[in-house]
């Protein structure tokens, strides 16, 4: 910004903008309230089918994200304008004050090309007669010269990375709005010049910085790793395949400056806060980052030379994928081209075991990270929307079947014991498809009634899971009777009546039951989660509260008779793992899944109740001696099902009482009633589980 531009600035029209974009910000802020709570939370409780189940619903909920972006980007341009303008006028009045200043030594500044020029205002020889011009020293001149050219300096610098950093927001989105929010100019150009210095340090450098210089990089990852445009110009300058080549050459372990092992005990940290900026920079709609989207997938199937092995880069970039909130479109092109070449390799874990000295992955101590699959199914569970769209992509192949039933598994961990890494992390993916929810114990904020979309997760994965008889893995039985435990109103249904056909498939849903139950924990787990759905029927059932404790015992049935399956050795198998022959009581695990449940909160009551004593009571413990007989299998449910019948008369006394509803009486219809409707269900459970 030159001389005169600043001293003869107006401002007015800037200040009349910001009132403008003022005014636009209150009007956003309105229509995001309507579309929040208004359009989307109509839409959200819509009982639709067909086409608007998927097509109206997901325009309606993206339509709500723009209104809310467009409000957070008007802000953010509101106030930069508003912080430049303020900068501007403060310099301008700084000029003045310096010029004042000049003139009472009698100095001037001229603007001249390319600059400006210090000048008397009169020559002291050709002052007026008898008028004194005011002395200056020539450092007063310098002075002065020094002053104005720090005003205009940082003028100039306001102006500039004021137009930066509105262009750089604007990028943000190719089309639309921008989340990016920033309340000062300088904190946005500060973000985007620390992610050139990161970048730049990283290419330059590589797995050859120094100690030093690796502490820098990680503590601006750290302290950046959830700023917007950090996040896209620090992956944009940095590129897919110059980011593969950096993590390749560090997981190598003979780095020539020996990094990976001087900073070991840092390297899971700075492997967190990378996977955070990268996820982040997904979330940015600029035609760059959608490029360096593209590339990263196309590059995936590509071999990554170090001085010691090569890795793919699914290999590499799957173990960044542990942390961060990564873009749901770019994980299901990601998933989707993973699960094509892995089909395309046929036997995956021996391409990938080719070069077992690497070590890609640096959270914690086990994991080699030379399995794609678990960083990527990691990804997914912090992101259920995209795993909701993964599991049920079926084509150009079926993703779902692939990690769930069909794809090898391998040891990534050869020096510790314990589930497979990648079985663990689908599992985890598997819930979040189904449920919605990041995890089992994420906040009840997290949880919502099922769309369409995550019901259809359900059925596909309760189907080809079933299909897995006794090849079910161990590492799935947890994550899926939370599964079920996320959908329990719709199980309850299909286990209380198994010979009416439900949505659910009662012979599928016998059979993962059944694998579930093998070991004690997980089928104690799934008991308490239909424990939570049988007291929020009760709860909620008035038209025919007769129903709800009939369904009630005919759940439990049910449960019982896939314990029986999974117990008994009569057919020569044993199924039961070690689990059932240990004389320790059951360990309560988990908590109840449907806190959107009208009832949520009654229901965890209940739940405590009747799980935590059950696991009190000594006849509940089974063991390998109770194993094959159903009569010690109809005992061991008793004090089950009188708790649940108290509470079912507690909640309908008044309708039990009624002489016109006879057999509901406290002291023994009740019991009766529910024992009926066990045995009734555990008999048509045999059926379903094909055993009469």
């Amino acid at each position: 910004m030159d001389l005169e531009t600043l001293r003869q600035g107006s401002f007015g029209q800037l200040s009349q903008a910001i009132t403008a974009w003022k005014g636009v910000v209150d009007k956003l802020k309105t229509l995001e309230t309507d579309a929040r709570d208004d359009l989307k939370a109509k839409a959200d409780k819509a009982n639709w089918a067909g086409v608007n189940a998927t097509v109206s619903r997901e325009f309606i909920t993206k339509t709500a994200g723009e209104f809310a972006d467009a409000h957070t980007q008007a802000k953010s341009i509101h106030d930069i304008l508003k912080d430049t303008h303020d900068e501007l006028v403060s310099y301008k009045q700084q000029l003045e004050q310096a010029l004042e200043r000049g003139r009472k030594k009698n100095l001037t500044v001229a603007q001249i090309p390319g600059g400006f020029t210090v000048t008397m205002i009169i020559h002291p020889d050709r002052a007026a007669k008898g008028h004194k011009v005011p002395d200056h020293s020539p450092q007063d001149a310098e002075h002065l010269r020094d002053d104005i050219q720090v005003i205009l300096d940082r003028a100039t610098e306001s102006d500039s990375t004021a137009a930066t950093v509105l262009r750089a927001l604007v990028d943000q989105a190719g089309a639309g709005f921008s989340g990016a929010e920033y309340g000062d100019r300088d904190s946005a150009i500060d973000a985007l010049r620390k992610a050139e210095e990161a970048a730049k340090l990283l290419k330059e450098k590589g797995d050859e910085m120094s100690p030093e210089e690796f502490r820098k990089l990680n503590g601006l990852l750290a302290s950046y790793r959830n700023d917007p445009l950090f996040q896209e110009k620090f992956a944009t300058q940095v590129g897919p395949k110059a980011m593969l080549e950096f993590w390749a050459d560090l997981s190598s372990p003979d780095s020539t400056k020996d990094l990976t092992r001087t900073q070991l005990a840092q390297l899971g940290d700075f492997q967190k806060n990378l996977g955070f900026v990268l996820g982040g920079a997904t979330q940015s709609d600029s035609p760059a980052m959608r490029q360096w989207e593209n590339d990263m997938v196309k590059l995936g199937g590509e071999r990554f030379h170090t001085r010691t092995g090569d890795a793919y880069g699914f290999q590499i970039m799957s173990n960044l994928m542990r942390t961060g909130d990564y873009d749901d479109r770019f994980l299901n092109k990601y998933g989707s081209e993973l699960v094509a070449t892995e089909q395309k390799m046929k036997i995956p874990d021996r391409f990938y075991l080719m070069e077992p000295s690497l070590k890609m992955n640096f959270i914690g101590d086990a994991e080699f990270g030379r399995d794609p699959m678990t960083g990527f199914m990691t990804a997914l569970s912090n992101s259920p929307d995209a795993a909701t769209q993964f599991f049920n992509t079926t084509e150009p192949q079926d993703n779902a079947k692939w990690v769930l039933k069909e794809r090898p598994s391998f040891d990534d961990s050869p020096l510790k014991d314990g589930p497979n890494e990648s079985l663990d992390a689908t599992g985890k993916a598997m819930f979040a498809a189904v449920s919605g929810a990041t995890g089992p114990d994420a906040p009840k904020s997290e949880f919502g009634e099922h769309p369409p979309e995550r019901r259809e997760a359900m059925k596909r994965t309760l189907d080809i899971l079933a299909s897995t008889g006794n090849d079910f893995p161990a590492e799935l039985r947890d994550d899926m009777a939370y599964s079920m435990g996320s959908h329990s109103d719709w199980v309850h249904k299909s286990m209380s009546s198994p010979l009416v056909k439900h949505e659910l498939d009662s012979g599928q849903l016998m059979e993962v039951s059944k694998q579930i139950s093998r070991n004690q924990e997980s089928y104690t787990l799934l008991n308490k989660q239909m424990h939570g759905a049988i007291a929020a029927d009760i709860y909620t059932e008035k038209t025919h509260p007769e129903d709800s404790l009939d369904r009630a015992g005919r759940t439990i049935g049910f449960l019982e008779e896939a314990r029986y399956q999974a117990t008994n050795d009569e057919k020569g198998e044993k199924l039961a793992d070690a689990s059932w022959e240990k004389a320790g009581r059951y360990h309560v695990i988990g908590g109840l899944v449907t806190p959107w449940h009208p009832a949520g909160d009654a229901a965890q009551r209940v739940v405590d109740l009747i799980t935590s004593k059950m696991l009190e009571d000594e006849q509940n413990r089974i063991n390998a001696d109770a194993t094959s007989d159903h009569t010690k299998t109809y005992e061991n449910r008793r004090f089950e099902l009188q708790k649940l019948a108290d509470i079912w008369y507690q909640e309908n006394k008044e309708w039990a009482e009624d002489p016109t509803h006879e057999g509901f009486s406290k002291e023994h219809g009740v019991y009766a009633q529910i024992e009926g409707s066990a045995n009734d269900g555990n008999k048509k459970a045999e059926g379903v589980a094909g055993v009469q």
